[in-house]
């Protein structure tokens, strides 16, 4: 499996997220690639990269046929498009609830399976946190070339994180360490809370269906 750069994961990340998201913007500008990576939103670290900075990584990726350059007939605005997985140049094949996963993690670092479950709703739709560890562990099951990592558990935290491979092996202290603290932690407390809440609400529907066919009868 190539190693990728953290740069020029962000943008195969960005990519993919606009894809499923933004169809109607997709293939990006370099402007709006840029734009992308440096997002405040759903984006951990927050960077601020510079269109050069782009550019270098997107001219590399294009060289191995990882991105395309589909600018059109007479157009002067460059855009692209990745070609990271289920092409028939490549044998990295991921299902829609795989790819949805490890864009996440391209973009936001190592998440707990139900910090993934809500993150990934623009993406795909995932029934429950089963069905996102069951996706994790298809993920992390390639003994000679794993894509993802499940990291020790942090004290005090119920769920483990992930982490992908894509940008090499990854050391728990170093996942550990780059964990921003306080109020980041406070959110993915939210994060895990409005995913269980989610879960409640299913079961209650589940539960309501059941009775209602059980006085039907």
């Amino acid at each position: 499996m190539r190693i990728f750069s953290e740069t020029e994961i962000r943008i195969i990340g960005c990519l993919i997220e606009k894809e499923i998201t933004t169809p109607e913007q997709y293939p990006l500008t370099l402007n709006a690639l840029t734009t992308a990576c440096n997002q405040k939103s759903n984006r951990d670290p927050v960077t601020s990269l510079t269109d050069s900075d782009v550019l270098d990584s997107v001219n590399a990726l294009i060289q191995e046929r990882i991105i395309t350059d589909e600018t059109r007939g007479n157009s002067r605005v460059a855009k692209y498009q990745h070609r990271f997985c289920n092409t028939e140049f490549g044998s990295l094949k991921l299902s829609k609830q795989e790819l949805a996963i490890l864009c996440v993690l391209f973009l936001r670092g190592p998440q707990t399976p139900g910090e993934l479950r809500t993150r990934t709703q623009r993406l795909c739709e995932f029934d429950n946190v089963a069905q996102v560890e069951n996706v994790l562990n298809g993920l992390s099951a390639d003994e000679h070339n794993p894509k993802v990592i499940k990291l020790e558990k942090e004290p005090g935290k119920r769920e483990a994180r992930f982490a992908h491979l894509f940008c090499g092996e990854i050391s728990q202290a170093t996942a550990t360490f780059q964990q921003v603290p306080s109020e980041s932690r406070d959110n993915e407390r939210i994060v895990a809370l409005e995913s269980d809440v989610v879960d409640l609400k299913l079961e209650v529907e589940e539960l309501k269906k059941l009775i209602n066919n059980l006085l039907d009868k």
